[in-house]
Parts: C-alpha cells; sequence; structure tokens
C-alpha cells in the first residue's frame, strides 16, 4: 500500500475537522465572544500574562504541547499495526484533542487565567481541587524528568544537534527584543530567524560538541541533564515575551517546515507501507491493544498535558476569546499531523517487512531513533539530501521539542507551587523564585535520588505516563462539561470524550497495576495506586458536580414559563 494513501486521508481528514468541527464547537458550544476582555488585558504583567499575536501564540502552543510524547507514542503503538495507531490518531485529533485543548483555554480565560487544576476548586470543589492538583504535579514531574533524560540522551548521540539546539535559544530572544522592543514586523525576524536555524544544521555538522567523559565523577549525560535543569529554572522566570513565545514560534515554523519537507517527501517518492496493517504476530511480552492503545498513544490523539498547557500558558497570553479556536484546535490538529508522518515514517521507511520486524522486536524498544532512522530514509529518497543530514535535521527537531515543552513544564510547576501557596495562604511559596526552585529541586532529586548517577530516575516512573496523562484529559474534559451544565449549554461533545478516554485509561491503569505487582515493581504499583484512587475521587467530586448542575437545569428550565 503507497503511503501517500495515508498521507491524503489525514491530512484532508484533519483539515475538515478544523474546517467544520471546530467551528461549530466555537460558535455554539463554547460560543466565543470577540468582545470578552480576556486576562491578558485584564491582569497584564508582561511576565506571563500579556496580549500575543495569535499566530505567535499558535507556535508556543503548538510546540509546548507537541514535544517528544507524539513521536514515541505512534512509534511505538505501530507494533500492533498502522492501522489502529492511524484512527486513533485520526479520530482522536478531531473528536477529542481538538475539544480538549479549545475547551481548557476557553475555560481558563473565562476563570481569569486559572489554571485547570485551581480551576476544578472553583467548578467541583476544594476537595477535588487538592487531588487532582498532586496528580497534575505528579505528571509535570514525570514529564520534566524523563525529557530531560531524553534532551540528554539525543545530545550524547548525536554531537551534531548541540549547536544547532543551543542555537534556537539566542535566536529566539534576539525575535523577542525585535518584536516587542524594537517593533519589527512579525514576517523578516521569522524568515531570518528560520533561515539562520537551518543554516546552523550545516555548522554542527561540521562542529559536533561533547561534553568531557566525566566531570565531577558525572558522565556526560547527567552532565546535560543538570546543564538543561539550570537553563529550565532561568528560562521559566524569563517574561514570556523574551524567551518562551518566540522560541516556541520559530520552533513551530521549522517543525512545520519539518512536517512539510516529510510530506513533500512522501509525495515524491511514493514509499510503500511495509508493516503490517493488523499484526497478528506481535513479539512476546507486548501488551494487549485494548485498552493499552489509548494510553500508548497519548499526545498526537488526546492528553491531559494539553490541558495543562492551555490553562497554565496559552489562556494567561490570548489576545481575544475567539483566538481560542486558532491556537488551541489548530495546535492539536499540527500534532496530529506530526503523529501521523510519524506512523507513515515507521511504517514505510524500511525496506521490507524482515527490516520492519527485526527493528519492532520487543514492544517498548522504539521511539524517537525509529522516526528518525524511517524519516531521514524517506526523506533522502524524495528529496536527494544525505541520510546523515536528514538525520541530523530531524533529531534537532525532535530536542527542539522536547525543550519547549521542558520549557513550559518547568513554569506550570512554578504556577502550581505558587497556586498552593495561595490557596494554603503561604507567601512563601507565591514567591517566583522559590516556587521554581521547589519545582526544580524535585525534579533533579527523581532524576538523581532514584537514579543514582546516571540521572535516569524519571525512567523508573515513566511507565505511569500514559494511563496519568489520559486520566488526567478525561478529568478536564469532566471540569469542562460541569462549566458548560452550569452554563445551560450542550455537554454532549465534551462528556462523550471523557466518558471514553476515562474508561480506557482506568481500564489500562488497572492491567499496569497487575502487571507491577506481578512484576514485583511495589514502588512504581504504589505510586500507580495513588494516582488511580485520586483520579477516583476527583471524577466522583466532579460526576457529583455535574449531576447536580444538570438538575438546577433541568428544574430551571422547568420552572420557566412557557412563551
Amino acid at each position: 500500500m503507497s503511503a501517500i494513501v495515508l498521507a491524503v486521508t489525514g491530512i484532508v481528514a484533519v483539515a475538515l475537522g478544523y474546517r467544520f468541527y471546530s467551528k461549530f464547537m466555537a460558535e455554539k458550544i463554547y460560543k466565543l465572544d470577540p468582545n470578552f476582555e480576556t486576562p491578558s488585558h485584564t491582569m497584564r504583567d508582561d511576565v506571563d500574562f500579556i496580549p500575543t499575536n495569535r499566530v505567535v501564540l499558535w507556535g508556543h502552543h503548538f510546540t509546548a504541547v507537541a514535544g517528544a510524547a507524539p513521536i514515541i507514542g505512534p512509534a511505538i503503538a505501530v507494533i500492533w499495526g498502522w492501522l489502529p495507531a492511524f484512527l486513533w490518531v485520526i479520530f482522536g485529533t478531531i473528536f477529542f484533542a481538538g475539544v480538549h485543548d479549545f475547551g481548557a483555554i476557553w475555560a481558563s480565560v473565562r476563570n481569569k487565567g486559572t489554571s485547570v487544576g485551581a480551576l476544578t476548586g472553583q467548578v467541583v470543589g476544594p476537595r477535588a481541587r487538592t487531588l487532582f492538583m498532586i496528580v497534575i504535579f505528579l505528571l509535570l514531574l514525570m514529564v520534566n524528568a524523563v525529557f530531560a533524560v531524553a534532551i540528554s540522551n539525543a545530545l550524547v548521540d548525536t554531537p551534531s544537534a548541540v549547536i544547532p539546539v543551543w542555537s534556537a535559544i539566542a535566536v529566539a530572544v534576539v525575535i523577542g527584543v525585535l518584536i516587542y522592543r524594537v517593533g519589527v514586523p512579525i514576517l523578516w525576524p521569522t524568515v531570518v530567524g528560520t533561515i539562520i536555524l537551518y543554516a546552523v544544521i550545516y555548522l554542527g555538522e561540521i562542529v559536533p560538541v561533547e561534553l568531557p567523559a566525566t566531570f565531577l565523577g558525572l558522565a556526560p549525560g547527567p552532565q546535560w541533564i543538570l546543564i538543561l535543569f539550570v537553563y529550565a529554572m532561568i528560562a521559566s522566570l524569563l517574561p514570556v515575551w523574551l524567551l518562551l513565545q518566540p522560541r516556541d514560534y520559530i520552533n513551530g515554523i521549522q517543525l512545520f517546515i519539518g512536517l512539510g519537507l516529510l510530506f513533500g517527501a512522501v509525495f515524491i517518492a511514493n514509499p510503500t507501507i511495509v508493516a503490517p496493517m493488523l499484526n497478528a504476530n506481535v513479539p512476546a511480552g507486548t501488551p494487549p491493544i485494548f485498552p493499552l492503545l489509548f494510553v500508548t498513544v497519548a499526545c498526537g490523539a488526546i492528553s491531559g498535558f494539553h490541558g495543562l498547557v492551555s490553562s497554565g500558558t496559552t489562556s494567561k497570553q490570548l489576545d481575544k476569546e475567539t483566538d481560542a479556536r486558532f491556537v488551541g484546535y489548530l495546535g492539536s490538529a499540527g500534532e496530529g499531523l506530526l503523529a501521523l508522518v510519524v506512523i507513515i515514517a515507521v511504517s514505510a521507511g524500511f525496506a521490507s517487512l524482515t527490516e520492519w520486524e527485526a527493528t519492532y522486536s520487543s514492544f517498548g524498544s522504539t521511539g524517537i531513533g525509529t522516526f528518525v532512522a524511517g524519516g531521514a530514509n524517506i526523506i533522502s529518497s524524495g528529496t536527494g539530501l544525505s541520510v546523515e543530514f536528514a538525520s541530523t535535521l530531524l533529531a534537532v527537531m525532535a530536542v527542539l521539542f522536547a525543550g519547549t515543552t521542558m520549557d513550559a513544564g518547568v513554569r506550570l510547576q512554578r504556577y502550581i507551587v505558587q497556586e498552593w501557596g495561595t490557596i494554603y495562604n503561604i507567601p512563601t511559596l507565591q514567591n517566583g523564585y522559590v516556587a521554581t526552585l521547589l519545582a526544580v529541586t524535585a525534579c533533579v532529586a527523581l532524576a538523581f535520588g532514584a537514579g543514582g548517577a546516571d540521572g535516569q530516575g524519571g525512567m523508573l516512573i515513566w511507565p505511569l505516563f500514559g494511563t496519568t496523562n489520559q486520566l488526567l484529559a478525561g478529568l478536564t474534559l469532566l471540569v469542562v462539561s460541569v462549566m458548560l451544565v452550569k452554563l445551560r449549554r450542550q455537554y454532549v461533545f465534551t462528556l462523550v470524550p471523557m466518558v471514553f478516554v476515562t474508561s480506557m485509561s482506568f481500564l489500562a491503569a488497572l492491567y499496569q497495576l497487575w502487571d507491577l505487582i506481578a512484576s514485583g515493581q511495589y514502588m512504581l504499583a504504589g505510586l500507580d495506586l495513588v494516582i488511580v484512587v485520586a483520579s477516583i475521587f476527583v471524577l466522583l467530586e466532579s460526576a457529583a458536580a455535574f449531576t447536580r448542575e444538570r438538575r438546577a437545569a433541568d428544574a430551571s428550565a422547568a420552572a420557566a414559563p412557557a412563551s
């Protein structure tokens, strides 16, 4: 089967979803008001709250939510065959992720830019808020600790990516100053900045950078982890216009160029999909496709982390409420296309089924490297670029995504700590420097305290990410549904995705709990149990609030005089 069929089908479906379904949600369900004064204006401080051009904000949102997860998840899930992953990505993007991200932005904007965790207290109740914020903090801890490991490994494995990756930070700062302080129109900084980013890829190949084999007893990987957390701590305290916005924006442009290059190469080279449509001969030890598919592919179909970004940083920068559709739904659509091209790369980037089966010899052994290898082969076949250059380009793209997610993740952790300080009236925790230090300390403690000198501690709890992430997505959709009930609006379009995602997540969590206990991983099993129990209580509290508000709405409608 030609990979072009998958590419065209997926692109057309996602485009139609944005054109029609997102418009329906904007006009009939969320009822966006162009005259509503957003928190970026009412609470403007030019650090976290600042009105932002919707294209720039889309770039921030898109790259912050994309990260490495929409590459890793689909690359693993294709072990069950390309069709299940393809269907979940496409339908998930249109009816789940877009509604979730869009709804989280809208809900936060309507509540002074409050994060979804704190918003739970206003919409549901204080007990649900407390438990929800604990689940959120644990999820952010997983994301930040593991992405630091993923980035450090990539920089060690691909020294040619070091200069391009760090050059992006300098380019972003210059763009931020030019746009926000000098007043230069956005076009030329975008064009010049993008050219520079691609030019330094060649420089990176000429001057690869490697850290010392050992420094203070640490190997290069742990050295990079510490450097990354120092950088993330500084970046999370800088005004969003100086680094976060322009970096995410320029990375978003680079991603779309990369996506265009990949899809273009698919149309030119017309590779054949060698992976099976449904794999009946999965390797020993592979978990069942149901319900594990729906937590293995999280980002790219629907992801609770997106709700944290939507309500944590994006909502604070939304210029007009009507921009939420463009930023939120189109941002998730972009990630869906990234997941789609990953599926194509790992299904059609191999010479034969035998080669594909050799790569997919065990569950969980594939990921960014598989995508880079398959994608580089397709780009080389379609464009004539060397496989080495294409590999560096894709590796840089993946690292930049992981880096922007880590930037946003540490900032979100800081918000959570500050919100705890506000909720429990602890002034010290409300201080941005203290909150950031606590957030980063928790990540470093996990990385080195649990993982030893190699800094791999975050990987210990990473197996819980998929279920925790999807449970969070379901809970976010439930909070949005409660808001819709209170406003006397249709809630079925958020409630149905919530029921499906939550059901699959709980089934996956129970399967995982049994598997962890059977394998003797009692620490992970205990943490899994804590997350599941906390989520159940949040779900019950939210369901009670939903039922209460629905009955109130029904009573109000029954008492209204006939017109």
